[in-house]
């Protein structure tokens, strides 16, 4: 038969298959079912809000949710307040994902029209901060600069659950000119504050446990995402205390970087240690933020917003992140245990001992190889402009949100549960497994520019498709890579309106949408060059052996 037939027969099993040019990974492509746009966040306890952000815990039983900027205004655009930073908690998770009750908020009496007027922290400066506290010298500062200029704290990821009561937050400390001379001197960051969050009988409570603990110079670790689990096998066995290991991922113009410490040390930077890709393993040596070199980056590529958490759906790590093209576009990358990173006796092929990995197996993360970057799901933008601040919240849909070891001793394992939220969406009896859905949160721009800009924080619910069977699941050999930077996006995905389709409308199997998208060219699939690459590469290779 024709050479050319044979190669796109090739051509297409392997790109069924999954293949990233970059590391030489095979994987199975994440296939996405619905996607129901929810709309926007309400808060009906406060007059008029403008916020960005949006990063959420579960704590003591309430999902508490956190903002950036927040500022109120009166029914006739007038600024009630403006502080830096919020939060807020879902009081109806069961009834209306999209209802919250801001913490703060004061009654300011009516307007001329005899509406009432509310406003969360109310003061028309930035000089109070906001719920995460500032120091007095912070505080000094925002108010004699009365908003010219400020030092912010904001959130900028979720905070990390050390037990079901409790969590801290790395988060950055910046220094705002809102009219400097210099335009990329706007935004300038100090550092990374440790704030610790607590639950009391009137709400959570944010303290900060150091001024800064990473300075503005290093890697903002802990600023993408941070994740508490256990132990590491490499930490030896002399040691005194064997305690939780926290692992920390931060982002520079090229990537991820990956710092490791143990949790009773989290606040002194001394005694962390930083991962090298080229070795494999931790060093007490700090990776530069400047550093281009993909070979001296844990996860090459940008990203500019992301949760990485555990997906009991899929049994392993998801990471779902914004890049920072500021294309509104959500992508996805698990943890592929079946592409292991150099050679291990325990974390081989399949997991711990080749028996997968469990929620708090945070070694995995430098075990394993990282799954080519494919879309989730490209989120509408506003009529302001794009959208940012994407984010992953997987305290809906799941009751495996907590790792084991945060429920207190003692507890029978049957009771190591949280509760179900969301069931107005999906009820736990017809949502086909902890972790089958997922709610996303990005920033809208509802108005956007310097003056006047209007932000809200946007929801909508993802449905996973079925997991493929193991007989459609083409595994690699060992790799030294830890991630692909090829723009991969095979997921299949469909943005469906809640009041117009119902739900589960999308297809029941994993592979069609898939099939169906291979004759694309767009950006959702291989760019035409690398896909021309490709088969050019197979007609060769099918000639030689033909």
């Amino acid at each position: 038969m024709d050479t050319c037939y044979y190669a796109q027969m090739i051509t297409t099993l392997i790109l069924l298959c999954g293949w990233s040019l970059a590391s030489g990974q095979l994987f199975t492509p994440i296939v996405v079912k619905d996607v129901t746009i929810l709309g926007m966040q309400k808060t009906p306890d406060v007059t008029n809000v403008s916020r960005d952000g949006g990063y959420s815990v579960l704590i003591n039983g309430n999902i508490v949710w956190l903002y950036d900027d927040t500022e109120c205004m009166d029914s006739d655009g007038n600024q009630l307040s403006f502080v830096s930073n919020t939060a807020a908690y879902a009081y109806q998770p069961n009834e209306d994902v999209l209802a919250m009750a801001d913490f703060g908020v004061v009654m300011l009496g009516k307007d001329k029209m005899g509406r009432k007027k509310s406003a969360i922290l109310a003061d028309s400066t930035v000089g109070s901060g906001g719920w995460i506290p500032f120091a007095p010298d912070e505080l000094d500062f925002n108010k004699e600069m009365n908003g010219k200029k400020r030092v912010a704290i904001w959130p900028g990821t979720s905070p990390t659950p050390i037990s079901t009561t409790e969590a801290f937050l790395f988060a950055p400390l910046v220094y705002v000119d809102s009219k400097p001379e210099n335009p990329s001197k706007e935004y300038q960051a100090r550092g990374m504050t440790l704030i610790s969050i607590t639950a009391s009988s009137s709400g959570p409570i944010a303290r900060r446990q150091s001024d800064l603990v990473i300075p503005g110079t290093e890697v903002a670790f802990g600023g993408f995402s941070a994740l508490l689990g256990s132990v590491s096998t490499d930490v030896s066995e002399d040691t005194e205390v064997v305690e939780r290991d926290v692992y920390l991922l931060g982002m520079t113009d090229y990537g991820l970087q990956l710092a490791r410490v143990g949790f009773t040390d989290i606040g002194s930077y001394n005694k962390y240690t930083f991962f090298d890709p080229e070795t494999l393993n931790f060093t007490t040596d700090p990776p530069s933020s400047k550093s281009s070199d993909p070979r001296k980056v844990y996860l090459p590529g940008t990203f500019s917003s992301g949760s990485v958490f555990y997906s009991p759906y899929f049994s392993t790590f998801i990471m779902i992140y914004f890049n920072k093209l500021a294309d509104s576009t959500f992508y996805i990358r698990y943890l592929n245990t079946d592409s292991p990173v150099g050679s291990n006796a325990i974390w081989g092929r399949g997991g711990r001992h080749g028996k997968g990995i469990q929620s708090e197996d945070m070694e995995a993360l430098v075990k394993y190889a990282w799954s080519p970057q494919q879309k989730l799901y490209g989120a509408p933008p506003g009529p302001g402009g794009f959208n940012y601040a994407g984010m992953a919240h997987p305290e809906y849909f799941n009751r495996q949100y907590f790792g084991q070891s945060l429920y207190p001793d003692g507890m029978r394992a049957a009771e190591r549960q949280n509760d179900w939220y969301g069931s107005q969406l999906t009820a736990e009896s017809n949502a086909g497994g902890d972790g089958r859905h997922v709610l996303l949160s990005w920033t809208s721009q509802l108005h956007g520019g310097l003056d006047a800009s209007i932000y809200q924080v946007q929801l909508a619910m993802v449905e996973f498709d079925d997991i493929p069977t193991s007989t459609a699941t083409i595994t690699s050999a060992p790799s030294n890579s830890l991630g692909s930077t090829i723009p991969h996006s095979t997921t299949s995905h469909k943005s469906i309106d809640m009041n117009m389709a119902p739900k589960g409308s999308g297809t029941g199997n994993p592979w069609g949408s898939f099939l169906t998208s291979l004759n694309r060219t767009d950006s959702e699939i291989l760019p035409p060059v690398e896909k021309a690459f490709i088969i050019l590469s197979l007609m060769a290779t099918v000639a030689l052996f033909w």
